[in-house]
């Protein structure tokens, strides 16, 4: 497996990753979790996926296994900004307000979203390799743009593996449960450069 990175301007230089990561995001936020979210019957796509958004994907061969998306809290684009300072102003009624403690709003702080893994990969290291070249892409491209911190709304149980490969990961606000899918979630944080560090050292 291995990472690649683009944002929307150059995404053309890895043929069709783009659309399937959009198509991997719709079999499982869609189809198995159930989300109420703008998809159609291939791919789901939303209002941040915007020219200033940036993707971090995991390749095995030509397919898309994994990938995740970033940007920096102070995008705007449309009456939009990013997803989590968005539910904390109000536009997004599934998310809670105090899930978040303040919406930041800083090119030292990126958020990143729509974090998914292919159920092609079965087995617990194979699923652990591509979490890290997810979060070693989305590192990468945050630190290049100047970031000190990662922000994420994930469930629960991402938090809990993220810390289980090492990564400096903490719990922000308060955490609730989706009322489409029944998971918990919460708002976390990692600092950029401590993640750089303990991915090199793998």
């Amino acid at each position: 497996m291995k990472k690649i990175t683009f944002d929307l301007p150059t995404l053309h230089e890895h043929g069709p990753a783009y659309f399937d990561y959009l198509r991997l995001r719709k079999t499982f936020f869609v189809d198995q979790l159930h989300w109420p979210i703008a998809h159609n019957d291939t791919v789901e796509m939303d209002e941040y996926d915007n020219p200033q958004t940036f993707y971090a994907l995991v390749m095995d061969g030509d397919e898309v296994v994994g990938g995740a998306r970033c940007m920096p809290t102070t995008v705007k684009w449309g009456k939009h900004t990013y997803m989590v300072a968005d539910a904390y102003n109000g536009m997004l009624q599934d998310i809670p307000r105090d899930s978040m403690p303040y919406a930041y709003k800083s090119p030292y702080v990126w958020e990143t979203s729509r974090l998914v893994i292919s159920d092609k990969l079965k087995d617990r290291e194979a699923r652990s390799e591509c979490l890290k070249l997810i979060l070693d892409g989305v590192v990468e491209v945050a630190n290049d743009h100047g970031a000190h911190e990662l922000i994420a709304l994930s469930s629960v149980a991402m938090l809990r593996a993220l810390r289980g490969l090492g990564f400096d990961v903490n719990r922000m606000g308060k955490a609730y449960r989706d009322n489409d899918d029944g998971r918990m979630y919460c708002v976390m944080g990692m600092p950029t450069v401590a993640a750089e560090h303990m991915i090199a050292a793998e």
